[in-house]
């Protein structure tokens, strides 16, 4: 038996491999004619950047993708097993629907490792990069396309900020500082702002506007040493969706929003699926594992691979609608994130069970 759970292993996880490997190359072909239109606009951008930019989002496209994957890569290689009747032979042997699903499952528990693993450690940082790149490639900022800029509420103070460079440094700054009783107290406006580890920023070209008793008093400084929450883990959301942010900063980010009283629900949403998005890979094979089981010669391979790939789409649909729709009504972020695996849980073991029945 450990020989045949050898050979299921060898054949699923080779199929799968393979499947991953085409969507790479075609979404990495995509992405480059899409980079290809903006290469020569900007003499900083040039062909070698857009290859960078493309070889760099490719770890988010194996999480984004290896769900899709395993299935259509099982599909692939039990529709094979069962074509050349290979899995009559198998479960002839003794290989129950049980012990064939549980091999799979051991598969598909090696791949979500993959999956969390690439999603929390590689991804992330390789997406900031890509979009670091890009904008200094383009000779952009990351708070440029934004008619006042960013802000950010930091306990009783709001700040603005007019350009956020890619290497995090800030420019256009203006701090309003509000007293216990929502009082303007200050507004502090600087010229450019460096970070300083471990908590603050070092302010050059401040001038700062002290309001009292409806009097106005000015200050000038060279520079100003400032503390806030504000550092550059926040800011890197600006370069990286929460789709795409590690647990880390997915936690960090939800926690700032939480002191500062405001709405969390899109970033609690990801949060619970960078957590449950790798199981989906444990819910696709057990999906695919009845189309095993259909022995029709006629239709071969193709249509089930096709089916597998209408099933994917399906996923990725249904993942982002409800994820969007959580953040709309605001349902539990949980529900939001679950509802789609648990959904597809119940028609694999549906479909199971009606194979099993026949």
């Amino acid at each position: 038996m450990k020989i045949y759970r050898r050979y299921l292993a060898r054949e699923v996880t080779v199929g799968i491999l393979l499947v991953l490997a085409a969507f790479l190359a075609l979404f990495s072909f995509f992405d480059m004619i899409t980079e290809v239109k903006g290469v020569g606009n900007s003499d900083l951008y040039q062909l070698h950047h857009a290859v960078f930019f493309v070889l760099l989002r490719l770890p988010g496209r194996v999480y984004e993708l290896m769900p899709i994957a395993v299935l259509i890569g099982t599909l692939y290689a039990l529709s094979s097993l069962a074509r050349h009747s290979e899995i009559t032979v198998l479960r002839a042997s003794g290989m129950s629907t049980k012990n064939l699903l549980s091999s799979l499952l051991t598969v598909a528990a090696a791949f979500a490792l993959v999956t969390l693993l690439v999603g929390e450690a590689v991804a992330p940082p390789a997406e900031r990069a890509a979009q670091r790149l890009r904008l200094q490639g383009r000779g952009k900022a990351v708070a440029q396309d934004l008619h006042s800029g960013l802000w950010v509420k930091d306990e009783r103070s709001f700040i603005n900020v007019l350009t956020v460079l890619p290497d995090t440094r800030l420019r256009g700054i203006r701090i309003y500082d509000f007293d216990e009783a929502a009082k303007l107290r200050s507004v502090t406006e600087a010229e450019e702002g460096v970070y300083v580890p471990p908590a603050s920023w070092r302010l050059t070209g401040v001038t700062r506007v002290y309001v009292e008793d409806e009097r106005a008093s000015l200050v000038k400084l060279a520079d100003l040493e400032w503390h806030s929450a504000l550092n550059p883990d926040i800011l890197s959301v600006l370069m990286v969706s929460p789709e795409k942010m590690s647990l880390t900063h997915l936690s960090a980010y939800t926690r700032h929003l939480t002191e500062n009283r405001q709405q969390t629900q899109r970033y609690d949403i990801a949060m619970w699926k960078k957590v449950i998005y790798p199981l989906a890979a444990l819910v696709m094979v057990a999906l695919a594992l009845p189309f095993g089981y259909a022995h029709n010669r006629v239709s071969g391979v193709s249509l089930k691979i096709f089916s597998g790939v209408m099933i994917g789409v399906l996923f990725h649909t249904l993942n982002g609608l409800f994820s969007n729709l959580g953040a709309i009504n605001s349902w539990s972020p949980l529900l939001s994130a679950i509802a789609p695996s648990a959904l597809f849980t119940l028609a694999a073991a549906g479909m199971i069970w009606w194979f099993e029945r026949r």
